[in-house]
This record gives structure tokens, sequence and C-alpha cells, in this order.
């Protein structure tokens, strides 16, 4: 067995024995440099930090360690940074195009048929006053008009609830469409002798009246429309589409009574209006207080 290196006399055992002492003798310090030297290899970031993190290896390590530690959390922020830009970037895409969503939602359907209705009430009062205003014909095409702009009245409002398209325009113009042609209507039958003025007060004041009265409270609530109301404006426009026609014989006392009883609804929920906006403002002014009181204590 003398002539015999350590190395075959030990087998595969004997040769990583082998490979672990050094000629100095000390064990280990040949896998530490075998390490280093993985860790020195090209593309070998991670031996690089574990160098620096142990403290082993030349004297060198620590600071190339420091330097890529440093150039990764530079990489790091950068790459935060680009993230949060390129998060604002599309944050602020969105609301550009949930803009432009908003401004072609302003042509809805609904929206176009007030537009039809406000187009209606110069052509309603030409066709009215045709021809002295006193041509059946000439008004049975103005009561066309008329109706047509009442039916849209219907549909566009339940076309903008139903499919949510309700906008801004629809709120300001919708309203502004109802008393233009109902008011146009009343004047120009006034005006030609067919109902008397104080009819046309009484309806026309009563609702600039509540329109007026909604703005005023509308910081402590909304007043709901209510049935008396929608029972009042379908009466109103059967009553006005009456008048409109020229009847005769018993019709024209008909539309007498339903006039009568567009009136008295007319005056009726208007007063009830009245009632409604002055608890809203109380409730609201009640609410303000105690908030306020409570905010103190």
């Amino acid at each position: 067995m003398t002539g015999v290196p350590a190395s075959a006399a030990g087998g595969p055992s004997g040769a990583r024995r082998a490979a672990s002492v050094t000629p100095g003798g000390v064990p280990g310090v040949g896998r530490a440099a075998a390490r280093e030297a993985r860790g020195a290899a090209p593309g070998s970031a991670g031996g690089a930090a574990r160098r620096g993190l142990s403290g082993r290896g030349s004297g060198g390590a620590q600071p190339h360690a420091d330097e890529a530690a440093r150039a990764a959390a530079s990489r790091g922020g950068f790459d935060g940074g680009a993230d949060a830009e390129d998060g604002a970037k599309s944050a602020r895409g969105g609301k550009i195009a949930a803009a432009a969503v908003n401004q072609a939602s302003v042509w809805n359907i609904a929206n176009l048929l007030t537009v039809l209705r406000l187009f209606l009430v110069p052509a309603f009062v030409a066709l009215m006053l045709a021809d002295g205003g006193y041509d059946p014909v000439w008004r049975s095409l103005a009561w066309a008009a008329f109706a047509i702009a009442m039916i849209t009245d219907l549909f566009d409002g339940h076309l903008a609830r139903t499919y949510n398209l309700v906008t801004d325009f629809g709120k300001i113009a919708d309203p502004i469409a109802d008393k233009a042609i109902m008011g146009a209507a009343l004047i120009c039958l006034s005006a030609l002798g067919d109902l008397p003025w104080w009819v046309t007060g009484v309806i026309l004041g009563r609702e600039l009246g509540i329109t007026l009265l909604r703005f005023l409270v509308i910081r402590y609530g909304v007043i709901p429309a209510s049935r008396g109301g929608k029972l009042k404006t379908l009466i109103q426009g059967v009553a006005v589409g009456m008048y409109v026609l020229a009847l005769t014989g018993w019709l024209a006392t008909l539309r007498w009574w339903v006039m009568a009883a567009a009136v008295v609804l007319t005056v009726l929920t208007g007063l009830d209006y009245v009632k409604q906006a002055i608890v809203l403002r109380r409730r609201g002014i009640a609410e303000r207080k105690a908030a306020l009181e409570e905010t103190e204590a």
C-alpha cells in the first residue's frame, strides 16, 4: 500500500477528501476556493453578493458587492418609478376615455326625443296660427305636432331611466321642452280667444312656481314627482289637445269639463308640492343643526 496515492487508496471518497485539502493541509479552503471561482464566473451576481455578505474572498469583494447592491436598488427604484408613471398614465387615459364616453352619450335616444320636442314648439305655433288660427286643417296639423310632443315626453323619460341614459343635458332640457310646448299651446289658445287668460295664468304660474321652488330647496333634497302630478300632466295634455282641435257640439262641452279638472288638479298638486318643500326644508335644517351640534360636542 506504500507508494499508492491517498486518492487511490480511499477510492472516490478519498478523492473528495483530497480535493478539499490544500497543499497547506487546511481542510475546507479548497471548497472555499471552488465557491469563489464559481462566484467569479460571468453572470454570477449571486456569488458576488454572497461574498460580500460572508466576508470571505479577496479584500475587494465587499466594495464590489456594495456596488452591485446599489445598482440593483437603483434598477428597482427606476422600475418602480416607471410602473408608477405608467399607472398614472393609465389612470389619465381612463379618465379621458370615460369623459369621451359621457360626451358621446349626450346624443342618446332620450335626448334626441327631447331635442325633437324643442323643435316642435315653433312648428306647433306656426301651424296653430296659420290662416288666422281658425282653419280646421291647420288646427288638425297643429294638434298632431302637439300630440307627438306629449307622447315623446312620456317615452324619453322612460328610456332614460330604463337604460341609464340620464345626462345633465337631459335634466335641463327635458323640463324646458315640457313647459315650452304646454306654454305655447295655452298662450296661442288664449290669444285666439278659445281659452280664458286666467286659466293660462293659473297653469303657467303653477308650473313656473313649482320649478323655482324645486331649485330653492334642492340643497335640502329633491321633491319627487307624485302620482297626482303625473295625473295632472296627463289631464292637462288631453284638455289642451281637445282645445287645439276645432271641436263643436257635445265635444266642445266635454273639453270644458276636462279643462276644469286639469285646473283643479293643477292647483291641488301645486299646494302639495309647496307642503313637501316646507317639510323637506325643515328636515334639512334640523339635520344640519344636529350634525353641527355633534361636531362641536
